[in-house]
């Protein structure tokens, strides 16, 4: 008996096999994942940038929670589609006895 009918009775080739299918499986099961919280962001983004803009102004700990949340979702590839909402949002005034706007802008 040669390596290779040797390793078929031992039932490596079909471990591989198997291993290569489990592999794929978890990849696919991976960037679905990515796309479901890519899409929760954004959903979220556009909920706290609009509540933001229809109120008029936004907080210090509003702004940093919101630019942590788009950091996160352009690392997980969104695209440019919140930067409009973005610059809108971040140039909306500081609540009363707040950050200036533009020392904000400075920071990020």
């Amino acid at each position: 008996m040669n390596l290779y009918q040797w390793l078929c009775v031992l039932g490596i080739p079909g471990m591989f096999v198997t291993m290569v299918a489990g592999l794929a499986s978890i990849i696919r099961q991976m960037h679905v994942m990515k796309q479901a919280m890519k899409a929760s962001l954004r959903d979220r983004l556009v909920q706290g940038y609009k509540s933001g803009i229809r109120q008029g102004w936004s907080d210090m700990e509003d702004r940093k929670n919101m630019e942590n949340i788009y950091r996160q979702y352009h690392t997980l590839g969104g695209n440019g589609d919140m930067r409009d909402l973005r610059k809108t949002y971040r140039h909306l005034p500081m609540e009363a006895g707040g950050m200036p706007t533009e020392v904000w802008e400075d920071r990020c």
